[in-house]
């Protein structure tokens, strides 16, 4: 199991593993349309390849003070085997190489398998209200 930086080339097989593994984002937040942005800022990709294929991938990003990851994503023909462990000990192994004090994430409520994933390598709920706003009328 190789974790490693995005390179171009992989572009068409993560946009089609976030597809896969989110198909019912909504209109606003495309992968085709997220990695572009993503990729245009100081922020990084790291994927997971398994017998040469691209089988996960997050984004990570850090302000200065605390790691964000996002769109974590594994293949479900190789969940259950170290895949998101790893790509999420990466993404923190980097984030402390640069002064990280917190990673944070968000997920659904109602995603409980991702939310015990997240708890079984060290992450906890915490009490905080999550609010946005949209700036576009996309």
């Amino acid at each position: 199991m190789l974790v490693r930086r995005y390179q171009a080339d992989d572009k068409e097989a993560l946009i089609n593993l976030w597809e896969r593994v989110f198909p019912n984002n909504p209109k606003h937040s495309q992968p085709r349309n997220d990695l572009e942005a993503k990729l245009v800022v100081d922020d990084f990709v790291f994927v997971v390849e398994l017998e040469g294929k691209l089988v996960g991938a997050c984004m990570v990003g850090y302000d200065g003070h605390r790691g964000w990851l996002y769109a974590v994503a594994v293949n479900p023909d190789y969940r259950r085997l170290g895949v998101g462990k790893k790509l999420v000990e990466q993404a923190i192994a980097e984030l402390e190489l640069l002064g990280c004090v917190k990673v944070n994430l968000q997920i659904r409520e109602t995603n409980h398998s991702v939310a015990e994933f997240y708890r079984s390598i060290g992450f906890e709920t915490e009490q905080r209200l999550s609010m946005g706003r949209r700036l576009s009328k996309d």
